[in-house]
């Protein structure tokens, strides 16, 4: 289905030369001289990639044929990590290009937003935040602490991110996903 410009919004999927894209920012303008037009940045849903593209207001922009499923992560064998449709119990392997830096975060039995194009899976939505124990990391040295110093810590999901001093393992902390840094510790 075609969409008009003056249908764009942020998280709108657009086929752009064959391949998806997702609106992360627009913007109309009307210059005192000359046509409208639409200033954009679009992700590639593919490789990540950000470019800039300007579209002439009332232009026909195809929208792609993206489905998006939440899935369930079961475990990882050797075709890639497993994930269960939630609503059809199909299960089905990914590889770990698709899934990119979301792979540090992955917990069993986690839900997470996979998007499908031409019933391939191309990018995955995680959570902002998981909660995730620290299986190991190194005991904080006393009188470091003045001036907010950290230390690596590595997650049960092998992910490894620098955390508090104060953080011990066995702890069990919050992480943002879209940065992959520590948020806060959370009370047993």
């Amino acid at each position: 289905m075609a969409v008009d410009t003056s249908q764009f919004r942020n998280g709108l999927k657009l086929d752009i030369d064959s391949q998806p894209f997702t609106i992360t920012y627009f913007q109309h303008v009307k210059p005192g001289k000359g046509g409208a037009f639409v200033r954009t940045k679009l992700k590639n849903l593919l490789n990540g990639r950000t470019v800039d593209k300007t579209f002439r207001s009332g232009e026909k922009v195809q929208e792609a044929d993206i489905e998006e499923k939440t899935m369930q992560y079961l475990y990882q064998d050797a075709t890639g990590r497993i994930f269960m449709d939630t609503e059809s119990f199909d299960q089905i392997p990914i590889g770990d290009d698709v899934l990119a830096g979301g792979v540090d975060f992955l917990l069993e039995n986690m839900e997470i937003g996979i998007l499908f194009w031409k019933g391939n899976p191309v990018n995955i939505q995680l959570p902002n935040y998981v909660e995730a124990r620290v299986t190991k990391s190194d005991p904080g040295v006393k009188g470091d602490t003045s001036s907010g110093a950290t230390k690596p810590a590595t997650l049960e999901t092998g992910a490894t991110l620098n955390v508090p001093l104060f953080i011990e393992e066995g702890d069990l902390i919050r992480v943002d996903t879209r940065n992959g840094e520590y948020s806060e510790r959370v009370s047993k």
